[in-house]
């Protein structure tokens, strides 16, 4: 019988034999390849750390002492041993499991995360209530050494090891975090005591302390102990014991033998305690091992022989906006592109190719970045940061501060725009609308279509101040591209069709759905027209104004939040233009985070499709003060009607 099966809570896992870990552990890897195989997901991180999430859950007595999962895309052997095996088909998928720890999905997830770095700060936090609570229960964060590249991380072990209260930091150690670590600290942490060297060292002594009659073995132990006390005191040790740390480790984690009698121990210290686990990513799965990068975060793919199940039949648009960017590249010496551990996910693995010099990833850094950036933009350079939209959110005051005070030319562009599918509500780009927009001198860019998209590189790295460029995920439309980037004119949108009852002004990816479904209600009698804006700022409020002093409603769309985004821009310009007598409404994302599922399906049910778009212009129009008082002047006109006798009515 599977022994996965008899597990529906960790109590459950303390009646096991450690000795049936191995086969558990085995269970659970069939049972996580083969769902992610299916849904997509955080696959080679999540191999990594079975032994270990079994350990933890054995040992430790949750959920009333807490796990914090930093990031928490690997944490999906927690999920099947605390009660979620049946529902763990649905992960990632609408109304289904989350692809993180959520809070509101199970008390077993003690705190909300989907970016690295935040997990030291929140796990101490439970440890001062828990202090200020008259508690005694243990707190556990595991972190992955990439998150050792977040400033906050260091800040946090920096406050905790100050305090000096009882708190276990697992640093999950395997040389990665989405793209291959970089930095002091990552090559710090990699020379430890388990180089090739170094093994071959300690079996060749071992071997010689053996052959030494009597007291061989005795020396030997003498030795390992020795040998323990070094590693405290050299690397990479002494940088947690500087921190106010106990330093333990580097152990397997991976060999149950090491692993359970480690924790049990570094659990009864006192004090902060930094255990140091080497792990290794995608274990289990030789596709994901081989290729960690690609099994980070991946679509559904061929369980057999771990290639994807579906090519996509079109590049997408992170593809064109760096295949835009190596052209410009190519003809300016100034252009350097900037990525946060995230050279694979924004596609500047194929800049770096063509110019390994002038790319840098800076680690789990947003905000270095952003002020490296500025650096770089403050002598001359022409810098491009590229990260996702939920990242940069990340680097807001280094934007405000660094960059846009000092109106430098620095570009960003901002990847994942709108929504983004199945990572869910941590992962949507909802705000960069709105929370760039009100910055001065910021020029913010959505393009239509991916040939826009090059024509706006070339607008933003042309552009004396900073600017930014904001495209989606997913595969682009298809349309012809122009042989060669050329710049916009900065603040200035175009027409795409006129009308002279209702206009549509949207900016982006919705674009062309808004002009279907502009056609269709100019079928049923209803003129409309269609801008495209280009820029949510500056805003081409001579265009908009003008079309808006013609119709009589108008209608914005964005896949941005409503509040404060580009539709609040469009009505500030009318405000300010004195425009009166249209009646308005502002299409795009409500006032909640957005729940994970497929683009298309959260599209339709924010109303941000063609159909989406149809349907809210007719109920506006319907319910406009005009269209009421056509009604009432109607029904007053058949209320006057002579009635007939009821035969005849």
């Amino acid at each position: 019988m599977s022994i996965l099966k008899t597990i529906q809570s960790p109590a459950d896992l303390k009646r096991l034999s450690p000795a049936q870990f191995p086969v558990l552990c085995q269970e659970l890897r069939e049972q996580i390849i083969g769902v992610v195989s299916n849904v997509g997901g955080h696959l080679a991180s999540n191999l990594g750390v079975v032994e270990l999430t079994v350990a933890l859950h054995y040992l430790l007595d949750t959920p009333q002492d807490k796990i914090v999962w930093d990031t928490s895309n690997q944490a999906y052997t927690h999920k099947l041993l605390t009660g979620r095996r049946e529902q763990f088909h649905t992960l990632r998928q609408y109304g289904g499991l989350s692809g993180f720890c959520k809070r509101e999905e199970s008390v077993y997830d003690t705190f909300n995360a989907g970016h690295a770095g935040t997990g030291v700060s929140a796990a101490y936090g439970m440890v001062e209530a828990r202090e200020q609570l008259g508690q005694r229960h243990k707190v556990v964060c595991i972190v992955g050494d990439g998150a050792m590249t977040a400033g906050m991380t260091l800040e946090a072990l920096h406050h905790a090891g100050g305090l000096g209260k009882d708190f276990l930091v697992i640093l999950n150690d395997n040389q990665m975090s989405i793209s291959k670590n970089v930095g002091a600290i990552s090559s710090y942490l990699n020379r430890t005591f388990t180089g090739e060297f170094y093994t071959k060292m300690r079996e060749e002594t071992g071997h010689l302390l053996r052959k030494i009659p009597h007291i061989g073995s005795d020396v030997e132990k003498l030795a390992r102990r020795a040998e323990e006390l070094a590693k405290g005191a050299i690397l990479p040790g002494l940088l947690f014991e500087e921190l106010g740390f106990r330093y333990a480790g580097p152990i397997d984690g991976h060999n149950f033998e090491h692993l359970l009698p480690t924790l049990e121990n570094v659990l009864k210290m006192k004090g902060p305690v930094l255990l140091h686990v080497i792990t290794k990513k995608g274990l289990g799965y030789e596709p994901a091992v081989n290729n960690p990068v690609w099994f980070h975060a991946c679509p559904p793919f061929v369980r057999e022989t771990g290639v994807p199940a579906k090519k996509a039949a079109r590049p997408s648009y992170t593809q064109i906006a760096v295949d835009s960017l190596v052209k410009l590249a190519r003809a300016d010496k100034r252009i350097v592109a900037i990525t946060a551990a995230m050279c694979e996910g924004t596609g500047l693995n194929a800049f770096e190719k063509e110019f390994p010099d002038r790319l840098y990833d800076v680690g789990i850094a947003e905000q270095h970045a952003v002020t490296f950036a500025a650096g770089l933009a403050a002598q001359g350079m022409r810098p491009v940061v590229a990260m996702y939209a939920t990242f940069l959110q990340r680097a807001y005051d280094q934007v405000v501060h660094d960059v846009a005070t000092q109106n430098l030319p620095v570009t960003f562009c901002i990847d994942r725009g709108g929504l983004v599918a199945e990572d869910g509500t941590t992962h949507h780009g909802a705000f960069d609308y709105a929370f760039l927009r009100h910055v001065p001198n910021m020029v913010v860019m959505a393009p239509k279509d991916e040939n826009e998209l090059q024509h706006m590189l070339k607008t933003s790295l042309d552009y004396d101040g900073p600017a930014s460029v904001r495209y989606p995920r997913g595969v682009c439309l298809g349309v012809a591209m122009d042989p060669a980037p050329t710049a916009l004119p900065v603040g200035k949108g175009e027409l795409l069709r006129d009308g002279t009852d209702v206009a549509i002004v949207a900016i982006g990816v919705p674009v062309w759905q808004a002009v279907k479904a502009a056609e269709q209600l100019s079928r049923e009698g209803l003129s409309t027209a269609v801008i495209n804006a280009r820029f949510a700022k500056p805003l081409d409020q001579e265009l908009i104004v003008n079309v808006a002093r013609r119709v009589r409603y108008v209608v914005t769309v964005e896949e941005g939040c409503k509040m404060g985004g580009f539709g609040s821009a469009v009505l500030e310009a009318l405000s300010d233009a004195g425009v009166t007598g249209v009646t308005t409404k502002i299409l795009g994302l409500p006032d909640w985070y957005i729940e994970q599922g497929p683009q298309d399906l959260l599209r339709e049910r924010y109303g941000l499709t063609t159909e989406g778009i149809y349907r809210s212009v007719k109920e506006l129009v319907g319910k406009s003060p005009a269209a009421l008082r056509e009604r009432d002047l109607l029904s007053a006109a058949i209320d006057h009607l002579p009635h007939g006798d009821e035969q005849g009515s």
